[in-house]
């Protein structure tokens, strides 16, 4: 049992998948979080996000550490972007830097171990009986995050690792990794790491800074550092996607 882990401790589980709201999969993993994680009472359960891009581990592994970083000590992050499953890639829980994260060793967890100060990995070698061959996410992540966030640690249903197969690098992605509904483009791109007074190039277009969308007119293409730290273009009432033709994996650079 890790050190900071004890019995009973407030704990909630943050889900973040690429699952969608429009079908029954967010939903079944749930009932299943509340099936094995009882305690007496319900661990609150947080939708942080369901349309991380589809069979995209490395955008929505970028994503999640930015994500991550608003979320106290001792979360549980049920993290499911698995266009593998079924197939004998590993089942993982990380411990960085006091946060718990569960999900597919495909590179999702990859930017999240990279960064951590303090990390601890384990294999999930349990499987239950009637184990779905296409829904982990459900069958066997979502019993395992359930027992930890219920103070239940799962001795016995995994095992201790040197780290994972699938690392990624600490370096920030100069691309574009989500877009929201408004058509904003959020970048892997760290925002601490970037002077304030530099533009941005994305295909033949210069974007300039700015600190919020107030400071230009409506219609203006810009940049700016969102709430989670992470550089993101945008457009002043207006479609970054649709005005820059913009798509996760649109590459971005800084201009020189």
């Amino acid at each position: 049992m890790p050190a900071n882990r004890r019995p009973g401790a407030d704990r909630i589980i943050v889900l973040y998948t690429d699952f969608g709201i429009d079908d029954p999969y967010v939903g079944q993993m749930k009932a299943a979080l509340l099936r094995h994680g009882r305690r007496g009472r319900d661990v609150p359960i947080i939708d942080l996000l369901h349309a991380v891009p589809n069979f995209d581990p490395r955008a929505g592994a970028h994503l999640l550490a930015a994500l991550a970083t608003s979320f106290d000590r001792s979360t549980v992050f049920l993290a499911v972007v698995d266009p593998g499953v079924g197939s004998d890639l590993a089942a993982v829980v990380l411990e960085a830097d006091g946060k718990f994260y569960v999900g597919p060793d495909n590179g999702l967890l990859g930017v999240v171990a990279a960064r951590a100060q303090v990390l601890r990995t384990w294999r999930i070698t349990w499987q239950p009986d009637g184990l779905s061959a296409s829904f982990h996410g459900r069958d066997l992540f979502a019993p395992i995050a359930a027992r930890i966030a219920a103070g239940k640690w799962p001795a016995g249903a995994i095992e201790e690792c040197d780290g994972l197969e699938h690392t990624l690098s600490a370096d920030d992605l100069s691309e574009v990794i989500y877009l929201d509904h408004y058509g904003n483009a959020m970048t892997g791109m760290r925002a601490s790491n970037i002077s304030r007074e530099v533009a941005l190039v994305v295909g033949a277009r210069r974007i300039p800074p700015a600190r919020v969308f107030s400071e230009v007119p409506p219609g203006q293409t810009f940049w700016y550092e969102n709430s989670v730290g992470l550089v993101e273009i945008a457009v002043n009432r207006g479609s970054a996607a649709s005005v820059l033709l913009l798509a996760v994996g649109s590459p971005v650079a800084l201009d020189a």
